[in-house]
């Protein structure tokens, strides 16, 4: 084998800076979604109108990061990215100092887009800055930003948040970015801006993106809540947003673009086509499991943020210990095994979730957790080094916002679908157990007579007063029982996804200079 090309010092020192940002961006999501009910209450706006407070930075981020190759190129990639993290860090702070509910989503939006921009342009300083033989360990360390950040957040926001209060998760981004901008002002090289690129503009492919995906994350993230389309608010979103969407793709592959936003002619490259079909999936399975499992032991067991942050911190820890040997092993075992591994791991960690019960919180969420951190750190860096293999580098930008934008858009999809699925499938159950639970059943009646006894020993004079009390008891246990089964079948919902994630990968073609079947 040949020996490993020299990584310069600077090289090493922007890709780890960039790294930085790409691991503060994607935290960030997960600490406010945390805190939200603590913000919510210091700004003075509700439960319905606090949703927008995460919807503002979700659009803000969609929309820049097909941007983000394109603006990397007018302005270079180091005067691009080192203003975008002075920005992200100052609406960052600005965050921590809002007053009111419009001050906030307005900050959060443009919090979004400064910050949307770390993410892909992390990855192409991986791509770009490090010599091939060297991108699996870059590979690994981006996929510490997307798997860590998202299981640790929940842990950091509510530690923050009951310590310290909910404007201090603002201020925490200040810490890595103290760290980040020195990295990035040393590490990357100066280059001339292009600004003819932005005169010459692919201005209409950029406003149908903009309108199509604000549109789609705003259906996504408000439709369960406003009964989808039996609102008229979801469905004008939708039609515009297919409308802007159907209309960016046909500007983007028109034969007389010569100045396409993004390459999507990149999806006849066949891995990177099928890796970002698995990609969807994964995004789809790992940011609705993020979003299920603190629900779930909030609901079902009363779990605080912190509580629940200290469950997900087990999928997030573990991922420190096994990613950094995942090069090694993607020098001795094909990619393509790895990365079918660890989706299975996943799969088998949502499945075991599938019969949950009174008797299942955190401590029994532990096995299932671990099983999880293994399959994710098994399919991060391979999926990203096969998606990459053999792609251009002056393509590296478009693969890069195209890879990132898929995932976060199965999140969204993801997150969206278990909303309503759980929902449907509360009802469903609710449907099924209540008729069971007759007052003509004996087995019924002695309860009934059980818990009125019990409420007259407590307090309750009035046997009427008690007896009410105890039908209410009753119907909430048949409620919580209806819960437990609703997110048993999410969590089924999110295996399937991931069995899918694994038919993907048997598609894929072994990338160049992967490791052989049997090498050692």
């Amino acid at each position: 084998m040949a020996s490993a090309e020299p990584i310069p010092l600077r090289n090493r020192v922007a890709v780890g800076g960039a790294l930085i940002g790409a691991f503060m961006a994607v935290l960030n999501i997960q600490v406010v979604n945390t805190s939200l009910p603590d913000i919510q209450g210091g700004i003075g706006t509700g439960l319905d109108n606090g949703g927008w407070i995460s919807t503002a930075y979700l659009i803000g981020e969609i929309i820049v990061i097909p941007l983000s190759g394109w603006l990397s190129q007018v302005f270079s990639l180091r005067r691009y990215l080192i203003v975008s993290t002075i920005l992200f860090l100052a609406f960052s702070a600005a965050c921590g100092f809002a007053e009111n509910f419009p001050e906030m989503v307005t900050l959060r939006a443009l919090q979004g887009f400064f910050g949307g921009v770390l993410i892909p342009l992390s990855l192409v300083c991986v791509i770009t800055l490090l010599p091939p033989a060297s991108r699996p360990i870059g590979f690994a360390a981006f996929a510490l930003t997307a798997t860590f950040a998202p299981a640790i957040g929940p842990t950091i926001g509510g530690a923050i948040t009951d310590i310290y209060g909910w404007r201090y998760i603002f201020f925490l981004n200040l810490i890595p970015g103290a760290l980040m901008l020195p990295a990035l002002f040393w590490g990357l090289q100066p280059s001339p801006m292009q600004l003819q690129k932005f005169r010459q503009g692919d201005w209409l492919g950029i406003a149908t993106m903009a309108v199509g995906l604000a549109a789609l994350q705003i259906v996504l993230e408000e439709g369960n809540k406003d009964d989808w389309f039996g609102s008229p608010f979801i469905v004008h979103l939708s039609i515009i947003s297919a409308i802007g969407l159907i209309a960016f793709l046909f500007q983007e592959l028109r034969p007389g673009n010569k100045t396409p936003l993004v390459n999507l002619r990149l999806f006849k490259m066949w891995n990177f086509a099928f890796s970002s079909a698995a990609n969807v999936m994964l995004g789809f399975v790992l940011y609705s499991a993020v979003y299920l499992i603190p629900l779930y032991l909030a609901e079902a067991h009363g779990y605080s943020a912190r509580q629940s942050g200290a469950v997900m911190a087990w999928i997030g820890l573990p991922q420190l210990l096994i990613i950094p040997f995942v090069p090694w092993m993607m020098r001795k075992v094909d990619p393509r095994r790895l990365l079918a591994l660890g989706f299975i791991l996943f799969a088998i960690s949502t499945f075991l979730n599938m019969n949950l019960g009174p008797d299942d919180s955190g401590p029994q969420l532990l096995i299932p957790n671990l099983i999880r951190a293994v399959g994710q750190a098994l399919v991060f860096p391979p999926i990203t080094m096969i998606a990459t293999a053999g792609i251009p580098l002056k393509d590296s930008s478009s693969a890069s916002s195209l890879f990132n934008m898929l995932r976060n858009l199965g999140g969204a999809i993801g997150i969206a679908t278990v909303q309503t699925f759980v929902t449907n499938r509360e009802k469903f159950h609710s449907a099924i157990i209540t008729p069971q639970v007759s007052l003509l059943d004996p087995a019924t009646r002695e309860r009934l007579d059980m818990l009125t006894g019990y409420f007259e020993a407590h307090g309750m004079a009035d046997p009427a007063a008690a007896q009410h009390e105890a039908v209410i008891t009753i119907g909430r246990t048949i409620e919580l029982q209806a819960n437990y089964f609703a997110y048993g079948d999410a969590f089924a919902l999110l295996g399937c996804g991931m069995v899918l994630a694994v038919v993907a990968t048997l598609f894929l073609r072994r990338p160049a200079g992967a490791a052989a079947p049997g090498a050692h």
